[in-house]
This record gives C-alpha cells, sequence and structure tokens, in this order.
C-alpha cells in the first residue's frame, strides 16, 4: 500500500475510533488498539518509515507527558509505596516469565530474559491516557499510578540496557546531552514561553518536541533509548506547566490528536493473528505469566496503600504496551527470538492493555473522583484534560 493511501485509512481509523469512544464511553486507547489488530490483519498491512517514526515519537510524547503528571511532592511523600508496587510490578512478572519461556517453552536463555524484560512491564502510555480520560491526574490513586508505574518501566529499562544494550562511543554525549536538557529546560522555559507563548505558532510546544527528537536522534546513536529522560525531564517540567496549565493543555491537544493514535494503531498492527493462533497455548502461557504474579505481588501493596481503590490500581499496573513492545523488538531486531516468539509477545503485551483496562474501566473505575455521568457527558469532560 501507498504511503498516502495508507495514511488515509489511518486517518479514517482514528476518527472512528474517536466516535467509538464517545458513543461506548471506552477510553480511545483501547478502541485504536483494536481497530489496529483489525485494519493490519485485514488488510495485511504492514508499517512504513514515516509510520514508525510517529508512533516511535509519540511514544516519547506520551512518555513525557505522563511524567508531567507525576506530583514530587507526592512521590517525595510515598516514596516507599510507589517503590514497593512499582518493585513488585517488575520483579514478579520477570522472574515468572523467563522461567517459564526457559523451562516450560524451550525459548533459548536469551530469549527467555527477553520475554520477562518485555513482560515486567507497565505501560506508562496506557495508565496516563486512561487517568487523563477519566479526569483521575489529580487524584491520589492517579499520582499513585503514575509514580509506581515510573518505578516499574525504570527497572525494565535498566534490566534491558544491563542485559542486552551495548553502549558506543555515543552512549556518553547521550548521557551529557539529555543531563543538559533535564537540568536546562526547566530553567529556560519560564523565560521562554513566557517571551514566546501564548501564539498561535505555538514555540514552547516547537521547544519541547525539538528536545524530544534530539534525544531520540541521540539514543539512537549510542544504542540507549529516550523513554527514560523524557520522563524525568516532564518531571521536572511538572511544577511549571502546573504554573501554566493552558500551555499543557495545548500540549495534550496536539499529542492526542495527532500522535497518540498512531501510536495506539501500530501497535495493534504488530499483531500477527495466524501466528497467534496457530500458538495459543503458548500465548495463554505468556498471558498468565505476566498476569498472575502481576496481581498477586502487587494487590495486597495496592491494598496497603489505597484500599478502596486497589483493584483498580492493580488492574492498571497490569497493562503492558510502550516498553513490551520495545523489548518484544529489540529481540526480534536483533536475532534474539524469532517472528513467532515476537508476534507472541506483542499479542500478550497488548491483550494486557486492552483486557485489564477494560474490565477496571467498566467495574472498578473510581466513582469518588469521577461524577457518574451520560457517557457522553463523561468523555466531554474529559476533554478538559486532553
Amino acid at each position: 500500500m501507498e504511503p498516502v493511501q495508507l495514511a488515509a485509512l489511518l486517518a479514517a481509523v482514528v476518527l472512528v475510533a474517536s466516535i467509538i469512544s464517545v458513543e461506548l464511553g471506552v477510553t480511545v486507547a483501547l478502541v485504536e488498539l483494536t481497530l489496529g489488530i483489525v485494519v493490519g490483519n485485514t488488510f495485511e498491512l504492514h508499517s512504513q518509515d514515516w509510520l514508525d517514526l510517529l508512533a516511535a515519537f509519540a511514544s516519547i510524547v506520551l512518555t513525557f507527558l505522563a511524567g508531567m503528571e507525576v506530583d514530587p511532592a507526592y512521590l517525595r511523600r510515598r516514596l516507599g509505596a510507589s517503590i514497593t508496587i512499582g518493585a513488585a510490578s517488575f520483579a514478579g512478572p520477570f522472574v515468572v516469565a523467563s522461567t517459564v519461556a526457559y523451562f516450560v517453552l524451550d525459548w533459548s536463555g536469551r530469549g527467555a530474559l527477553i520475554a520477562g524484560i518485555a513482560l515486567s512491564t507497565t505501560s506508562l502510555a496506557v495508565v496516563y491516557a486512561v487517568l487523563v480520560e477519566r479526569g483521575l491526574t489529580d487524584s491520589d490513586i492517579g499520582k499513585l499510578l503514575m509514580s509506581a508505574t515510573f518505578v516499574t518501566d525504570l527497572l525494565t529499562a535498566l534490566a534491558l540496557s544491563a542485559v542486552f544494550i551495548e553502549p558506543n562511543v555515543w552512549f556518553p554525549l547521550f548521557l551529557a546531552v539529555s543531563l543538559v536538557l533535564i537540568v536546562g529546560l526547566p530553567r529556560i522555559a519560564p523565560w521562554f514561553f513566557g517571551r514566546y507563548g501564548d501564539r498561535v505558532i505555538e514555540p514552547e510546544i516547537k521547544l519541547v518536541f525539538l528536545c524530544l527528537f534530539l534525544l531520540m536522534v541521540l539514543a539512537d546513536a549510542s544504542n540507549g533509548h529516550a523513554v527514560l529522560p523524557a520522563f524525568v525531564l516532564g518531571l521536572l517540567m511538572s511544577n511549571h506547566y502546573a504554573e501554566h496549565r493552558e500551555e499543557q493543555k495545548r500540549l495534550r491537544v496536539v499529542a492526542f490528536a495527532l500522535l497518540t493514535p498512531f501510536f495506539f494503531i501500530k501497535g495493534g498492527m504488530n499483531v500477527s493473528l495466524a501466528a497467534v493462533t496457530a500458538n495459543v497455548g503458548v500465548l495463554l502461557v505468556l498471558l498468565a505469566a505476566k498476569m498472575v504474579p502481576k496481581i498477586a505481588l502487587v494487590y495486597p501493596l495496592a491494598r496497603r496503600a489505597d484500599k478502596r481503590h486497589a483493584t483498580f490500581a492493580t488492574l492498571l499496573m497490569s497493562t503492558g504496551l510502550t516498553f513490551g513492545t520495545i523489548a518484544s523488538l529489540y529481540g526480534l531486531s536483533a536475532g534474539i527470538i524469532d517472528t513467532t516468539q515476537f508476534s507472541l509477545l506483542v499479542t500478550v503485551v497488548v491483550l494486557s492493555a486492552i483486557v485489564p483496562t477494560a474490565i477496571a474501566e467498566r467495574w472498578f473505575l473510581p466513582s469518588d473522583e469521577v461524577r457518574r455521568l451520560d457517557r457522553r457527558d463523561a468523555y466531554r469532560e474529559s476533554e478538559e484534560y486532553v
């Protein structure tokens, strides 16, 4: 399919996903993921360079936005709960999935480690999208989820880097530039945004995007990844955006209208239904290896931290997408896993994004932070946050 044809098809899918989301009151990320699976397998679509770039950039922007939502004061106050929940969310699936893949499924040692890393993640993108659409970003449970998710993905990224990634001569430059941006942007932002902000050409958004693209370029050159510095950069910008809500809202609008739909749709397109249906038993084993230890270890800790919303928190902590897909793709690109193993891992990751989120939103959505509204009214109120 020609690039313009694919773009037109996906633009139609994005619009349909938005309409379905409004009518059913379902988080649009889940609809986009599902439609990505449907169109990808129905039309046998393959990703193209422009879509890969757009989706990759969307994942970094989402990570930045997620860091922006973390309340540093809350993180310090609930550091113990955030670390214990986040660490348990990583360690349980990593150990169980690696062990199962190696001893039960007879994967190679390195392939088993890729499985453990890919299935240990919690999706910042999914958690953030749900919290934004449901108006929970400023609630205690929302802040706890963002803080714990950061810990989980930090450990996942460190594990992937420690076990597999081989830094090259560009890596020191990547670290240095990351540090400069993390320290420098929060300092120059008040002056730059005050001087050039509040214009239809949006220089402040362009500055943020330039910083994120720079991180992506250097991360790619150094065999690293821009997820962690992007999240930390967003975290340190959170106080600035807390004082400039209109800037934050405009950045969200650009991200959710243009970027994130292609990220979620491409995630669904990565799923090969043919490979999955031929290995349903393996799929179920891997899905259980991710979900069972996540739920078993996270729920008691979440219950101790927030008894009323423990189930909601546990289900969202069980989601995966961004870094799980990244880890799986790294394993495929490096020849550590084959295409069937890759499809199975990505399918588990996508299912873990869809199923727990749908259950959490349908039956366990916190009722004290979000008023019970008509579905369309609920979505319209969420537009304040996106």
